[in-house]
């Protein structure tokens, strides 16, 4: 049974197979796919339910919300986060990973950056390594990261666990750009002001 990181983002995948192999509620199988992965391996596994529980665990021993993926080739650079795509505020620079073939390429990933860029502020799609964003976040020039998706919109992220090391990001606090671009996209979701962009549609 491969559990994590597949080059191509199975979670949705994993979670069904959880469920329907396993019997997990919804909630659990969920749950045991949103914790980080320290080393990019699969967790191969077979016998009883009991012994896969036992593997998966011993593989996933930091549960957090959410997971970061690395990409499959190298196991370095940043991919997504669950079932989001992860951005972040470098500085004065928002950089998120390119779209490779194995990054969804989100709406609201699209939406956050066109109104960014109307802005002015720098941002960037480019590759970031897992090894500079934790170096960034212990000198504090990580200012802020989060996720985007249609379900989530704008969730901010708040600390990082990689390989033992855990570093809170703005203290924890969600930061300025974070809270602007979730307010930005709800208000138009909400038509509390004028979509300009088109993006929404009359049902």
């Amino acid at each position: 049974m491969i559990v994590w990181n597949d080059p191509i983002n199975l979670m949705s995948y994993v979670t069904f197979v959880f469920q329907k192999l396993f019997g997990y509620s919804r909630e659990k199988a969920t749950k045991l796919m949103l914790q980080v992965h320290n080393e990019g391996r699969a967790v191969v596994s077979g016998g009883t339910r009991e012994k896969a529980e036992h593997d998966v665990a011993f593989h996933h021993v930091l549960p957090r919300q959410n997971a970061v993926a690395l990409d499959g080739a190298q196991r370095k650079y940043l991919d997504e986060v669950g079932t989001m795509n992860i951005m972040l505020r470098l500085g004065d620079e928002v950089v998120t990973p390119p779209l490779t073939g194995t990054i969804l390429p989100g709406v609201t990933r699209d939406s956050a950056l066109t109104l960014m860029r109307e802005w002015g502020l720098k941002v960037s799609e480019r590759q970031i390594a897992i090894d500079d964003v934790m170096a960034a976040a212990g000198k504090g020039t990580l200012r802020e990261a989060w996720g985007t998706g249609t379900a989530a919109v704008i969730s901010p992220v708040g600390e990082l666990s990689y390989r033992g090391e855990r570093l809170a990001i703005n203290g924890g606090r969600i930061g300025e750009l974070t809270q602007r671009l979730y307010q930005a996209i709800v208000d138009i979701q909400y038509a509390r002001v004028p979509d300009t962009h088109g993006w929404t549609v009359e049902v």
